[in-house]
């Protein structure tokens, strides 16, 4: 008797063990993956992610090199300009370069650039870029003092100062102007501050570019540079309110000019560079600032250029509104953790709970793969909005940001030809696929527009802005949860009922050529129409602007005089960023270095910052006699406000684990299973051979 007792111990431990083993190792495998999907390489190196700064241990080298950033803001009407200018110290004992990844508005025209060193002010000159690389990398080896300002994006710019002695204090400064449109009556100026940390994808163009290799201080270390932050408002009207949602301000407004305000960053003990600063004010009588804006060349080959800024019709309820279906895309992946993916869900229960009956919506969830909540869409009833809502709250954000797979996704899913589809993507934007985003959201234009919702204190204002502007849509950026119900109710209102259709620009009078837009977009909100160009001869005549309202036929006029100011000299740079913006466009759908020709000479004739041209500022004085023993030095970047460190790719030098995906849960969740169904059996078995 004892004999087959013996045995029937032995079968069920041996069944254990194998199923342990079974456990352990698909655990292990799944655990291996690598920390990007489709990757196959391994974790990336510190020269592809951005990784968690480290403070060097030779107390000779000073790896702080910006010791502070001063923002002189004067907003003239629409027109914003904007000086910057960094201050760097060396309080190190050996020479340094300094090299400053950081962010700038997507609607800048940076003209501008100089440096000071000591009694000396040296101004820069535009360049094409690699001459402009070969120029700098020349003085800085020849121990010169230079500056290096790249632009790698729309929004991402690079400065380089070379040959920083022990004990100098530099001070670089540059320049640009944007316009400023406003949003039903509402302004806005934004200023970014930090560069959000990047999912590098190998898809990306970008993936071999080094700027993405950021430094970033961990969570919780405040950046050691000071900031300060000032804006002169000077409008055509009475400034009404005035006020920030990310930064606590200080308005100052003149009792006797009603039409002055000058706004400061209030003194507090939380950093301020951390997050986008945006500024919201409003004027008297909630009319916004429309008319004709003029600039006459000087010279005989001078060029003329003109603004015209038209307020469309205010928005009406549609009376009948065909069905629509939706599709949202949504981001869970580590840069989402916590306060980002929290404000995510806020809003998105806004927006699908917002659907009407009629309406049918899915929901795709992506990070380092991606999964719709349904097999296809299905109607927006009480039951099935909440459910997908349930389903959305149970995640927490982890892994990587492939955005391009989850896209192809959504366009591959089948749809009746009679329903119109809108995709809404909502994103943090932490990713470097921009242009890869933009072509294929073109290519598929016919299959669904696209708005795109950006997520958190410090967006990636490119990629939703390109994305929205691809996809015949509008951008949406969301800061905070007090904004979630407003811009949830705006996207409702523009998707149901557009302002103004199949809008058009007639001339009456006035020789125009070089119009931007070539063709005007539809009105989706209370947004202006705005067409800028170039004039010949006298200043006279009419602009028309004509479209389809909702409510029937749209025609506003604007007169032409010829006594109106023509000294709006920053149309000349503002028109020139538009057209190259356009041409960026271009060339993101049909791919390759098409238009990149045409957008250098926009570049260098107009002394513009683009991705094709440089500016490079270098002082003739040969300063530092042993060049090659300088360091370089890589400023480092705070990490956004509410960003988790699951956005940082590499810690402390070494990689950090990605955080399981869902697909990891449900494949441990197998195997547990398999084993308590084996546990179960061996049991039953064990009590049959009992009974017998």
């Amino acid at each position: 008797m004892p004999a087959p007792f013996t045995l029937s111990r032995q079968r069920p431990v041996r069944l254990w063990l194998a199923t342990l083993s079974l456990s352990a190792a698909s655990f292990f495998v799944l655990l291996a993956r690598p920390l990007h999907a489709q990757e196959t390489d391994g974790p990336r190196t510190k020269t592809e992610s951005p990784y968690f700064f480290v403070k060097s241990d030779d107390p000779a080298v000073d790896a702080l090199p910006l010791k502070s950033t001063e923002v002189d803001v004067r907003v003239t009407g629409v027109i914003a300009d904007v000086t910057v200018r960094q201050t760097y110290r060396n309080e190190g004992k050996r020479a340094i370069e300094a090299r400053y990844v950081f962010p700038g508005s997507t609607r800048a025209a940076v003209s501008g650039l100089n440096f000071r060193l000591g009694d000396r002010l040296v101004t820069a000159q535009i360049r094409e870029k690699q001459q402009a690389r070969i120029d700098y990398e020349a003085a800085r080896q020849e121990g010169k003092t230079a500056t290096l300002l790249e632009q790698h994006l729309p929004n991402v710019f690079q400065m380089n100062v070379a040959n920083i002695l022990p004990g100098d204090d530099i001070q670089v400064e540059l320049r640009y102007t944007e316009l400023l449109v406003p949003q039903a009556g509402n302004y806005q100026f934004v200023f970014p501050t930090v560069v959000g940390p990047r999912y590098n994808s190998p898809q990306s163009g970008q993936a071999k570019s080094a700027w993405v290799a950021q430094p970033t201080l961990p969570a919780g270390m405040a950046p050691s540079t000071r900031f300060k932050l000032k804006v002169a408002l000077d409008m055509p009207m009475g400034i009404k309110e005035v006020r920030s949602l990310t930064h606590a301000i200080d308005v100052r407004k003149p009792q006797d000019n009603a039409t002055h305000a000058d706004v400061l960053l209030a003194n507090t003990s939380e950093p301020a560079d951390n997050r986008d600063f945006v500024l919201d004010y409003r004027l008297a009588g909630e009319r916004i600032e429309s008319g004709l804006m003029l600039y006459k060349g000087q010279g005989d080959n001078a060029e003329n250029f003109f603004l015209a800024m038209i307020e469309p019709p205010k928005a009406v309820a549609a009376n009948a509104i065909s069905p629509r279906d939706y599709i949202f895309v949504v981001d869970i992946s580590g840069s989402m953790h916590g306060f980002p993916l929290d404000l995510a869900k806020a809003t998105l229960e806004r927006l699908i709970g917002g659907l009407r009956p009629s309406d049918t919506f899915n929901v795709l969830l992506f990070s380092g793969s991606n999964k719709m909540l349904s097999p296809h869409s299905v109607p927006a009833t009480r039951a099935n909005i909440d459910g997908a809502l349930r389903t959305i709250q149970q995640y927490s954000g982890s892994g990587s940001t492939e955005l391009i797979p989850a896209l192809k996704r959504v366009y591959a899913e089948p749809k009746d030809d009679k329903v119109s589809r809108t995709v809404v993507v909502v994103t943090d934007g932490y990713v470097t696929v921009e242009r890869e985003a933009f072509e294929l959201v073109r290519k598929n234009l016919s299959k669904a527009n696209v708005f795109a919702f950006g997520i958190g204190s410090s967006v990636n204002r490119h990629l939703m802005e390109g994305l929205a502007r691809a996809g015949m849509g509008e951008p949406f950026i969301i800061t905070d949860p007090i904004e979630a119900p407003a811009q949830a109710a705006r996207f409702r209102q523009m998707v149901e009922s557009p302002v103004l259709t199949s809008v058009k620009a007639r001339f009456e009078g006035l020789d125009v050529y070089d119009v931007e837009p070539a063709a005007l977009p539809d009105v989706l909100g209370e947004r202006p129409v705005v067409v800028f160009g170039k004039w010949r001869g006298e200043a006279k005549g009419r602009v028309w602007i004509e479209g389809q309202a909702a409510d029937g036929p749209y025609r506003a006029e604007l007169k032409v005089d010829a006594l109106a100011r023509q000294d709006a000299a920053a149309l000349r740079s503002l028109w020139a960023r538009h057209r190259i913006a356009s041409l960026d466009d271009q060339e993101a759908l049909e791919g390759g270095g098409a238009f990149k020709e045409r957008i250098t000479e926009l570049g260098l004739r107009y002394g513009l910052l683009t991705q094709y041209t440089s500016f490079i500022a270098v002082d003739q004085v040969v300063r530092n006699t042993t060049p090659g023993s300088a360091a370089r030095v890589d400023q480092p970047l705070p990490l956004p406000k509410g960003v988790s460190e699951l956005a940082v790719g590499q810690s402390l030098g070494a990689a950090v684990p990605s955080t399981p995906e869902p697909e990891m849960f449900g494949a441990i969740a197998v195997v547990l299973g398999v084993l308590a169904m084996l546990r179960r059996r061996a049991r039953r078995t064990d009590a049959r051979r009992l009974t017998s």
